[in-house]
């Protein structure tokens, strides 16, 4: 089995929004947007989005995992869009795009957060053991929806 992390380029969306789609469709209540709304989306929309510095595994050269990691303050990154086809879960590829994820934002000197649906316990253990810790804050997973996620944040390194 060979496995390629891999930091993707704005020329590649067709690669992310092929794999984003299908974590959308596989896991509906784990993210903050909806399969409906990105399949909605325009090449803009696609382009955007590889604005989040998005990292895509691929297994054998299929995309098996991904995730990104937006600007979304002065000195913080929201980690978004994490997700492992079924098909290759409990392999530690969400532990190899977060060590990749988090690398480039810690390269910029920022902080890095990210929101964890509450009824998630394998993707929250995965963020525990990464060293993501919760800072008790919480909100719906999107408007209008009961769902919660949960505020986690990632200490900074002592040095």
């Amino acid at each position: 089995m060979s496995i390629e992390v891999r930091r993707l380029a704005p020329e590649e969306w067709p690669v992310w929004r092929e794999i984003r789609l299908r974590s959308l469709a596989d896991s509906p209540d784990a993210f903050g947007s909806t399969l409906a709304r990105e399949e909605a989306f325009t090449e803009d929309d696609w382009l955007m989005r590889m604005q989040s510095t998005p990292v895509v595994v691929f297994v054998d050269g299929a995309a098996a995992a991904l995730g990104g990691a937006f600007r979304i303050e002065d000195g913080v990154a929201q980690i978004v869009a994490m997700w492992t086809a079924p098909e290759f879960r409990r392999r530690g590829l969400a532990r190899l795009v977060l060590d990749e994820v988090v690398a480039q934002a810690r390269a910029e000197g920022r902080r890095v957060i990210l929101d964890v649906a509450q009824g998630n316990p394998a993707a929250r253990r995965v963020y525990e053991r990464f060293g993501f810790v919760a800072t008790g804050r919480a909100e719906p997973l999107r408007e209008g929806s009961a769902l919660l996620v949960d505020e986690m944040v990632l200490p900074q390194p002592r040095v």
